[in-house]
């Protein structure tokens, strides 16, 4: 019982050893840090960046924030791969990214503001957009950011020819409060502290986007939104009128590479982060996997279908992985163990009874050299060593299904052993008939 116990505690050694290695290879382990690039200190995506680190620290999750310029630097660092994820303004990616990045959907609108001065001189005053603004100083983010990419794209779609210069946020808040420069353009969230100081400021104004449906329509990471009058402050009514707005989507951009365990736990984070809404969105609107200008991920497009795999919605992060990992090994692992299952008996039967026949060639060499002995002291010899030999077999442990070939061997070594005493006896008679024929002549 016990050689069995050992044979088939072989064989789960040999199994857990190779399901450490497939766990390694075909399923390995998620990070446990996530490199994520947010955007500057204070701004809409290092606040939700933080957000996203409290919770993935729950999980025993290293959440690694990089500070950036925006949304052109976080691309570049995930094209780098010297980030894992970052926040994206939709519409920034080139037709290139799709190659090696993916959304894993948008989080929430990120209104454009454009603030001019009051003073102002229009080059039509009968105009109320962009096309009212050529030929003047425009605050519009820096090269890399996401506000100069579309502040480019919607100046050149409505002809205006304009001094861009690279301020945005409190910065440019500031140069337009002072005159420095005649428009703002940024791209933020309403929450930001500047854009209540200049919605309160009566010499600035704010641009309604009157025909906002039309660059939504046109531009498939655009849409149109509503600042409700009182937003931002109802006891003061700021701002006094409802305004009409468009807004990219900021969406949360992984490499393709990305564990999938890690873009399952991004998800969720997602949802639990945004699912309440905003001033700009109702509650349950994100996040969502529309208006992604990047291919969405594999896994999210699983995750918005059917929601968090049966095993997260019941175990931690670390707990789920695990089992789903195991999951995925149960194929290969069985495919492995029923061979070595079936290989179990015939390989002890052949261990049990190589104790036995490992002894023939001992007791085919003793017979032979009995046989060829030239006196008696040679066969002598031999049969000490049969009797050694019987001795050592003796103490041999099979099982009881085994004990006939065991005594069967027992019996053929007492077989030679008696033709070695025949073949002794023999020649003692051949040397007594001589010994008489020598004394008789």
């Amino acid at each position: 019982m016990s050689k069995t116990i050992g044979l088939y505690g072989l064989i789960a050694l040999v199994v857990l050893v190779v399901s450490i290695i497939l766990f390694r290879v075909i399923a390995p382990p998620p990070p446990k840090t996530i490199r994520f690039a947010s955007g500057s200190v204070g701004g809409a995506y290092s606040l939700t960046a933080e957000k996203y680190r409290e919770l993935v620290k729950e999980e025993s999750i290293t959440l690694e924030i990089f500070e950036s310029t925006g949304s052109g630097d976080n691309l570049e660092m995930l094209r780098s791969g010297e980030v894992d994820a970052a926040i994206v303004q939709g519409g920034v990616a080139l037709p290139a990214d799709s190659e090696t990045l993916r959304s894993l959907g948008a989080v929430f609108y990120e209104p454009l503001w454009v603030f001019y001065r009051g003073d102002v001189q229009l080059s039509d005053t009968s105009l109320e957009d962009l096309r009212a603004f050529d030929d003047l100083r425009i605050a519009a983010g820096t090269e890399t950011s996401g506000t100069r990419s579309l502040a480019n794209q919607m100046l050149e779609q409505n002809g205006v020819e304009a001094n861009l210069l690279p301020l945005s946020g409190p910065d440019g808040a500031e140069a337009l409060l002072s005159g420095d420069v005649d428009v703002l353009v940024t791209v933020t969230a309403p929450t930001a502290p500047f854009i209540r100081q200049l919605l309160a400021n009566p010499s600035i104004s704010v641009l309604n986007f009157e025909r906002a449906l039309a660059y939504e329509r046109r531009t498939p990471y655009l849409k149109q939104v509503i600042f409700p009058e009182g937003g931002l402050d109802l006891e003061n009514n700021l701002p006094s009128d409802p305004i009409e707005l468009i807004a990219p989507v900021a969406q949360v951009v992984v490499r393709e590479d990305l564990h999938p365990a890690v873009q399952a736990l991004l998800l969720e984070v997602m949802v639990d982060v945004h699912r309440s809404g905003t001033l700009l969105s109702e509650p349950g609107v994100f996040p969502t996997p529309n208006r992604a200008d990047l291919p969405v991920a594999d896994e999210a497009t699983r995750y918005y279908e059917n929601g968090p795999t049966f095993l997260r919605r019941y175990f931690p992060f670390g707990v789920a992985n695990f089992l789903e990992r195991a999951w995925v090994l149960l194929i290969p692992m069985v495919t492995l163990l029923i061979p070595l299952v079936r290989a179990g008996p015939p390989i002890y039967r052949w261990r049990t009874r190589r104790k036995i026949y490992v002894w023939y060639r001992e007791l085919k060499t003793l017979e032979a050299r009995g046989r060829g002995a030239k006196n008696d002291h040679v066969r002598d010899e031999v049969i000490r060593e049969l009797r050694t030999l019987q001795a050592e077999v003796g103490r041999v442990e099979v099982p009881e299904s085994y004990t006939d070939e065991l005594y069967r061997l027992r019996s053929h070594i007492l077989f030679v052993s008696q033709l070695m005493k025949r073949l002794d006896d023999e020649a003692d008679a051949e040397e007594e008939a001589e010994a008489i024929l020598s004394s008789s002549s």
